[in-house]
């Protein structure tokens, strides 16, 4: 009988406390055996012969059946604790039980949706930002490098995109500029101008991208700026608004538009973090007069503008400081007074036309060695230069093929040189014809020398 089979399972005639103590119960007798003598019905067929006796110790058990249950309940293990869980399931269900499975049928979607509110105007100052960027993101593009490559069995060449920048459009005439490095994979193949050397994405004022060939026009990798050109419609080219980086103030409010990561036309706003640093370049050089920012700049961000708070361009973005390659608040721009003094040349010329001395100076580790510590050592002075006729001595060897020390220029107008990249830096700021006075050091006695600069060559 099943009432007596599943009170069997205790052994009867045992004594019941030492049963409590002994009884072990597995999976199967929790789940099946002694769920169905807690919860089978009691009644018996006629046919069925219990005695009295059977009848109590029956009853005895199962009240044994129930103590034990709350025994296990109160220590239980991890077999048990997931059997009672089930057990619970199957004879205690709730009413929200069915509604996380099935749903509440007894709620409307309109009592179960919370009220939404008008986000009302913008704040003025959201306002403005917002105007900035709708206003000079069309005048920002996207920028391919593309190296052309030929392809087995098919005419012609294939573009292989090799880097994204970002670039700004400079005139009406299809003019781009951009940073040297964005482009640098073509220029390595000294291309001529003419060629093409990106891919240019527009955007128009519906919102799509359109794809332009960028055709070189010059580069200057001293000041990691080049110009491209592109053949589109002049509805859709919008110039950059061009600002004076000169009248900049630490702690104003700019902003940074590019396409980090290819994200195209990514608005990030900061202010100005420090000026006239000293930018290193990923062209290998340094830029005097940058501007720093806190404005999150990234790859991608390379030849976007910087615009200050009226949305004018007062810096090329070209470089972070980082250890992780990501944006760590520390970005650096080309100011705008060097990018008008650079771009005109590049457009006219192709190249920049430098002033400058036109002679060979010492780099730093060779004038260390020679224990010079200050100031431009010369090395070399061309014989029909106007260096050599002001009087400027280079490096030479004497009869015993011991080392002579050229001149060493220490000033240029007053401005102190220590360096070979300090000299460089003091004559950025001079054209060709302009006339310079250098303060040289010759041997124990200190020298003026006036200087006509000549265009430098490359």
């Amino acid at each position: 009988m099943q009432v007596l089979s599943a009170c069997n399972l205790w052994s009867v005639g045992v004594p019941t406390h030492r049963r409590r103590r002994s009884c072990v119960l597995s999976r199967r007798e929790i789940c099946f055996d002694g769920m169905s003598s807690v919860c089978s019905d009691s009644k018996h067929s006629p046919n069925d012969a219990v005695s009295p006796i059977s009848t109590v110790q029956v009853q005895d058990e199962t009240l044994d059946l129930g103590a034990m249950l709350k025994e296990v309940a109160l220590s239980p293990t991890r077999r048990v604790l997931v059997a009672s869980l089930t057990m619970f399931s199957c004879f205690c269900s709730s009413r929200y039980l069915s509604a996380l499975a099935l749903g509440d049928p007894s709620v409307t979607l309109e009592e179960v949706t919370p009220p939404v509110f008008s986000s009302g105007p913008l704040f003025p100052i959201e306002d403005r930002i917002v105007q900035l960027f709708e206003r000079n993101t069309y005048s920002v593009v996207n920028i391919f490098d593309v190296t052309l490559r030929p392809q087995l069995n098919i005419t012609g060449v294939v573009e292989i995109p090799e880097g994204n920048g970002s670039g700004v459009v400079w005139d009406e005439e299809g003019h781009i500029v951009t940073n040297y490095h964005v482009i640098g994979n073509a220029l390595s193949r000294n291309p001529k101008a003419g060629e093409v050397v990106a891919r240019v994405n527009i955007l128009a004022s519906e919102g799509l991208q359109k794809n332009f060939e960028g055709i070189l026009i010059g580069a200057d990798r001293l000041k990691d700026l080049a110009v491209l050109k592109v053949d589109a419609p002049k509805d859709i080219l919008r110039p950059i608004k061009v600002g004076q980086s000169s009248s900049l103030k630490v702690g104003q409010q700019c902003l940074a538009i590019g396409n980090p990561f290819g994200f195209d036309h990514t608005l990030t706003a900061g202010i100005i973090s420090g000026l006239n640093r000293d930018i290193f370049s990923q062209t290998g050089v340094t830029i005097g007069g940058g501007v720093q920012t806190d404005a999150a700049i990234n790859p991608g961000n390379s030849g976007g503008p910087l615009l200050d708070s009226k949305g004018s361009l007062i810096g090329i973005n070209t470089a972070i400081f980082t250890q992780t390659g990501t944006s760590a608040g520390v970005g650096f721009a080309i100011p705008s007074s060097t990018v008008l003094r650079i771009i005109p040349q590049l457009i006219r010329f192709g190249k920049v036309v430098r002033g400058g001395l036109n002679v060979d100076v010492a780099p730093d580790l060779i004038a260390n060695q020679l224990n010079v510590r200050n100031g431009a050592l010369v090395l070399r002075v061309p014989a029909n230069s106007l260096a050599a006729k002001a009087g400027l001595n280079p490096t030479t060897r004497g009869f015993a093929g011991n080392i002579v020390l050229g001149d060493i220029i220490v000033a240029v107008d007053n401005k102190p040189v220590k360096s070979k990249a300090e000299l460089l830096k003091a004559l950025d700021d001079y054209n060709v014809g302009d006339k310079v006075v250098l303060m040289i050091q010759r041997g124990s006695e200190k020298l003026e020398l006036p200087v006509v600069l000549e265009e430098q060559s490359s």
